[in-house]
Order: C-alpha cells, then structure tokens, then sequence
C-alpha cells in the first residue's frame, strides 16, 4: 500500500510540474470547431462569430502563420461545401504563411500544377496523385478533398455521389445543397427528368421547404 501511495504521489507531482498550454490555444481551438460545424449545417452568424474569437484569440500571439492557419480551416470548410472565393483573410497573411500552408491554400484552389504533395495533410496526398475518395476515413477531410477535387476539375461522378452521401450522413445542410446541385445539373445536362425531381425533392426537404 505504501508503494502505490508513493507511485500514485509521484504521478501526481510529475502533472502538476508539466506546463498547461495557454489558454489563448483552448479558446481558439474549441471556437473554431464550434465555427466549423456551425457554418456545415449552416447556422451562418453563428459560425461567423465563433469565428471572431477563434481568429481574435490567435492574433493575440502576434503569430501570422498561426492567424492563417485558423483562416485555412475555414478556406477548407467553404471548400467542402463547393464555396470558391478568394479567402481573403488567408491572402492578407500569405507573406507571413508557411510553405505547408502556400501549399495546402493552393491545393483548396484547385492549383495542382507543379504542388510539393509531400507539404500537404497525409489524408490529402493520395488524392492529388488519384487516389480514392473513399479512402479517407474522417468525414470532414473527405469533404474538403472533394472540393478540392471538384475545383481542379477532377472530380468524377462516383466522388460526386460520395461527397453528397458524406454531407447527409453528417447533417451537414449547407455541402449537402451544395452537391444536391451539382447532381441535379448533371441530371438535367442528362435529361434525366426523373432524377431531375427527386433531388428537386431533396433540396426542398433539406431548405426547410417541404
């Protein structure tokens, strides 16, 4: 009993002597996962302010590489829900970004041409180099690569169909949409008229329409 008391005492002493990370990394972190899921399921002020205090907390280190970092996780989930803007948050601090980061921003972009796969995300390397969707495990980097697939103009219907079962599986409303439309335009470009309505019918149900 002694032992234990001297063992546990000891595993005591080591934690407390470890240093807690800063609190600006908790903060930071826990609001932009909140921000991310808000803006899938699009809860959009929501996601937005959540946003604020994630990028507010990471601009208080003074760090421009870890500001773009926070501006590259939302880049992704825009990506994810087929959303291609400029992401001028993360264009004001591309001077001050890692390579890592130059990459993966253009790797979201869709500009593959002479990309250093090696700097990218593990999950991500494989699908520049023609990889299947399907073999990336975690949903959300499966809905970012798909973006990113789509934007390069690499994407094929079977990922097309995927992407859109990942966002329904997930209920994530605003990707769901997003690539509901892309599969009704190919239905119409088809002539499908059929298929044409039932994603119609989709749409309308996932809008709160029906």
């Amino acid at each position: 009993m002694k032992i234990a008391y001297i063992v546990i005492a000891a595993a005591l002493a080591g934690c407390a002597s470890k240093p807690l990370p800063p609190d600006w990394q908790a903060n930071a972190k826990g609001a932009l996962d909140a921000s991310v899921d808000d803006y899938l399921k699009g809860h959009t002020a929501a996601a937005a302010s959540e946003f604020r205090e994630a990028r507010a907390e990471t601009a208080a280190t003074g760090r421009p590489d870890r500001v773009a970092q926070v501006e590259l996780v939302r880049c992704a989930a825009q990506a994810a829900s087929l959303v291609f803007e400029d992401c001028p948050g993360y264009a004001a601090l591309t001077a001050d970004a890692t390579p890592a980061q130059r990459t993966y921003a253009a790797y979201l972009a869709g500009q593959w041409e002479g990309l250093d796969v090696a700097l990218l995300p593990e999950q991500h390397r494989a699908v520049v180099g023609g990889g299947a969707l399907d073999k990336i495990e975690d949903p959300l980097s499966r809905m970012v690569a798909a973006g990113a697939l789509f934007k390069a103009g690499r994407m094929t219907p079977q990922g097309i169909e995927l992407a859109a079962d990942t966002a329904s599986n997930q209920g994530w409303r605003r990707p769901l949409l997003a690539w509901l439309g892309v599969q009704e335009q190919r239905a119409r470009a088809a002539g499908d008229t059929a298929a044409v309505e039932g994603i119609r019918r989709r749409i309308a149900l996932v809008s709160g329409e029906n």
